[in-house]
Formats: C-alpha cells, sequence, structure tokens
C-alpha cells in the first residue's frame, strides 16, 4: 500500500447561516469553487495531476445538488478532466471526503485528489430535501426516530450532566476560540469569500461569540423541549429507553452548534505527486474508520470509532497528541471525553462549533486543517479527527505530521 499525504488545506469563514448571514448571497457552488480555486493558485497547482474532487454534502437538494462537487471543480478553472463526486454521510461528508482520498491514494488507484465539503445552510435549510428517515412512517417506526436535538438532550440524560456543566462546556469553547481568533492560529487556512463582483463578504468567521459568560448561557432557554415535548419525540425515546422516567432538555443555543455556510478543501497525494507538484507533504494519514451506533441516541458513536482507528494504527488514546471531536453539542464531548479518558487539554484546543458553527458537509474537512495546523504550532506530531453523525454513525481519522 501507497502513503496517502496531505500537502495542504484551506477553508471558507464560516458565515452565519440565515437570510442575514454575510455568505447567504454566495451560492453553494460559488462557496465550493472559491476554495477549490484558491488551493489551486496558491500552488500553482496543475490541475492534470488531480485525478478526482470529492465533496461532503448532507443535503444534496435544490442548488446543493446535482453533483455539486463536479460542478464546483469547473467553476474553480479545474480542467475538464477532473470528475467529482458529492458524498453524504451526515455530519461526517467532510471527513469521509478525506478518508475516500486517503483510501484511494493508497490503494494505488489516485495520485490526487482534492476533498472537503459544502454547506449553505442559509440557502438549504437541513433535511428540506426529505428522506426516509424523516418522511417514511415504516422507516421512522424501525429506527425509533428522534430529532438530533433530542437525542443530544437524551444523552445527557442517561449521563446524568447538568445543566451548569453543558453551560461551562460551552463557554470554554467560546473563550478557546477568541483566544484562536485573537493569536491568528485559523488565518493560514481561511479564504477570504468574495461577491459576483470581486468584494471581500467575509474574512473572518462570523459566528463566534466571544462576550459570552456563564450568566448570558444560563439565561438562554432550552432548544429542544418543544419539539420533544410537544413534537412526541420524548416518548419516542423512552420506548427506546425505558429506564428513563423523562429527557431532561438542557441544551440551549449557547451549548449546540451553530449554523452556518461554509466550504473546505483538503489536497491528498501520494508520494509521487508531491514529487510532479513540487509539494511537500504536512502529514500522512495513518489510519481511518466507520462506525454504527443507535440510532435513537445517535451521538455516542466518536468513542466507539476512536477505538476501532486506534485498533487499525496499532496505537491508544495516550499516543494521541490533540484530538478534534465534533461540538454537535456539548454531552457529545463530554460523552467523550469520559469514555476515552481524552484530557480537555487536548481535545478542541481551540474551540469548536459551538462557537464557530457546524457547515454540516464542510465540517469534517475544516477539522483536519483545524487540527493540522495547531500540530505545527506546537511541534505535536499525532492528531485524531472524529464526528458523529446523524441515524447514529460515526467517523474518525488518525494524522500524523512527516
Amino acid at each position: 500500500m501507497d502513503t496517502a499525504y496531505i500537502y495542504d488545506h484551506l477553508r471558507t469563514p464560516r458565515g452565519r447561516g440565515r437570510g442575514d448571514g454575510a455568505l447567504h448571497e454566495i451560492t453553494p457552488v460559488q462557496l465550493a469553487a472559491q476554495v477549490l480555486a484558491a488551493l489551486r493558485e496558491r500552488h500553482a497547482l496543475d490541475t492534470a495531476l488531480v485525478d478526482d474532487v470529492i465533496l461532503g454534502c448532507t443535503n444534496a437538494y435544490s442548488e446543493q445538488g446535482a453533483d455539486i462537487a463536479r460542478l464546483a471543480a469547473l467553476v474553480a478553472g479545474y480542467g475538464q478532466h477532473v470528475p467529482g463526486i458529492q458524498i453524504d454521510r451526515f455530519c461526517g461528508s467532510g471527513l469521509d471526503a478525506v478518508n475516500l482520498a486517503a483510501a484511494q491514494v493508497a490503494a494505488g488507484q489516485a495520485d490526487a485528489i482534492v476533498a472537503g465539503g459544502v454547506e449553505s445552510m442559509s440557502r438549504v435549510a437541513p433535511l428540506s430535501g426529505g428522506g426516509a428517515w424523516i418522511s417514511d412512517p415504516q422507516v421512522i417506526w424501525q429506527s425509533y426516530f428522534t430529532p438530533t436535538g433530542v437525542s443530544a438532550d437524551l444523552l445527557a440524560t442517561l449521563d446524568g450532566y447538568t445543566r451548569e456543566q453543558l453551560d461551562a462546556y460551552g463557554l470554554e469553547s467560546q473563550r478557546r476560540c477568541a483566544v484562536a481568533v485573537a493569536e491568528g492560529r485559523f488565518d493560514r487556512a481561511l479564504v477570504p469569500v468574495r461577491d459576483v463582483i470581486g468584494e471581500v463578504v467575509l474574512a473572518r468567521d462570523e459566528y463566534p461569540r466571544a462576550e459570552a459568560t456563564l450568566a448570558s448561557l444560563a439565561a438562554l432557554k432550552p432548544a429542544f423541549d418543544a419539539v420533544g415535548e410537544q413534537g412526541g419525540f420524548d416518548a419516542v425515546a423512552l420506548q427506546r429507553y425505558p429506564q428513563l422516567e423523562a429527557v431532561r432538555h438542557l441544551h440551549t443555543a449557547g451549548t449546540s452548534s451553530g449554523v452556518v455556510d461554509g466550504a473546505s478543501a483538503v489536497l491528498v497525494g501520494s508520494a509521487e505527486f508531491g514529487r510532479q507538484a513540487g509539494l511537500r507533504p504536512r502529514a500522512r494519514v495513518r489510519a481511518c474508520a466507520a462506525i454504527g451506533s443507535e440510532p435513537t441516541l445517535m451521538l455516542d458513536g466518536p468513542a466507539t470509532a476512536t477505538e476501532k482507528v486506534l485498533r487499525r494504527a496499532g496505537m491508544t488514546i495516550g499516543d494521541i497528541d490533540l484530538f478534534e471531536v465534533n461540538e454537535a453539542f456539548a454531552a457529545v464531548v463530554l460523552r467523550y471525553m469520559r469514555a476515552t479518558g481524552a484530557p480537555h487539554d487536548r481535545v478542541n484546543v481551540n474551540g469548536g462549533a459551538i462557537a464557530l458553527g457546524h457547515p454540516l458537509g464542510a465540517t469534517g474537512a475544516m477539522l483536519v486543517g483545524t487540527v493540522l495546523d495547531e500540530l505545527e504550532r506546537r511541534d505535536l506530531r499525532t492528531g485524531l479527527i472524529t464526528l458523529c453523525a446523524a441515524a447514529g454513525q460515526a467517523t474518525a481519522t488518525l494524522i500524523e505530521r512527516v
């Protein structure tokens, strides 16, 4: 097997995923195309060396449908020989794109692939394209379907987390993010997004709330009590977990991932590609894994995915220098640290999706870049990235600096 190397990565800033967000006027194709073009331009990359573009996108519907990866590559000025493929494993999609690229390179079936993701949540609402998981009564019944926010509160209830613990985690995400922004830790990776006349509409992440305090977080109302109680989903969760008397609704907007727009790209290639392109690799993909988990709880899979990827690499938790665990909800990361023993001072050291936002299909590839930049800044070696995904799934990747 060949070694799959990471040569570089870029991302857009995250814009608030609503009508007045800075990136709302930018179409999903343009959002993805701008980051693909920036990667090409940064290295004067001859796209004749690129075998494919793989982009995660969790809502392949409307203007995010029709194989957005291929269209974005064409708009970005890649050669017409470069195909594109759009994939969806819900929130894990961007990381799965990197994993699929690495697997093809390692198997000798590709020399270089640009992998990443895109999600314009302000223009194409999550799950607006439908799907059996949310619309087929038989599937809903068999999978005990619950919305992710209710699942997050279910997880917090099962584990016994308090509102104060969740708020404290959310505040720490904001604090760490504020430090990272002030010190310019994200700057190397950011691609300013421009409008149709070339004016910059967003150069820095728009979502973080550096002014947050424990008092302001404590004042927020639970975000998922209505859908759980009035929507009947609490009853569904309790059918699956009858040992509970009730689901305690504890997560708020301050302890849940932010709804944002964004795109990402990671250049994955072989050693021979690097020689032809005149590039030096920054890291290698050591191992990757995906797992399925109980679909009602849904959000507990990252620990199991981590066990699987560590087993494949012949490593232990103690061998990992830094972790990026997607902050879908505060309870997800608290459960992860409890289950794996990963210390908080090595987990999401620059904050996470609670502070920065979670552009669903793009986040996984963004986290690869975040941990790689931080490994280099701290002169450390190994990083592990993992995300939970809807319907009870999780993805993990282990990278090592070279």
